[in-house]
């Protein structure tokens, strides 16, 4: 979708750029069909985070929360990245496996229906 600022030749300043995240990037993890969260979770995570880093220590402290996030089973978790089927690699840096600033990582995990299996 397109914007038509209300100023003519209006130049605004990009504030979310990567250089302004001090060595870090964005990452935005949703969990599908679990919509405890209404949103996916910004992170601000260095590039060379390894996979299983950004599960074990950056995705635990937003997730943690619901019910079933300690029933995640990850060898069958199905993710998509930036709405593209992915298969991460979990000794591997995010940056190497092409999640960049900004990417949008979501997740879904087959056997989980969510609380009381009402997707939420």
């Amino acid at each position: 979708m397109s914007l038509q600022a209300i100023v003519p030749d209006y130049q605004g300043q990009v504030r979310d750029r990567m250089e302004n995240f001090n060595g870090n990037q964005l990452v935005y993890v949703g969990w599908d069909k679990h919509m405890m969260f209404c949103a996916a979770f910004a992170f601000s995570v260095p590039p060379e985070l390894i996979f299983k880093a950004l599960i074990e220590e950056v995705m635990a402290e937003g997730f943690s929360p619901h019910p079933e996030y300690q029933q995640v089973n990850w060898a069958t978790a199905e993710w998509l990245l930036d709405g593209q089927p992915f298969i991460p690699q979990m000794d591997v840096a995010l940056k190497d496996q092409g999640i960049g600033h900004k990417s949008l990582l979501r997740f879904q995990t087959p056997e989980l229906k969510g609380f009381q299996g009402a997707d939420v």
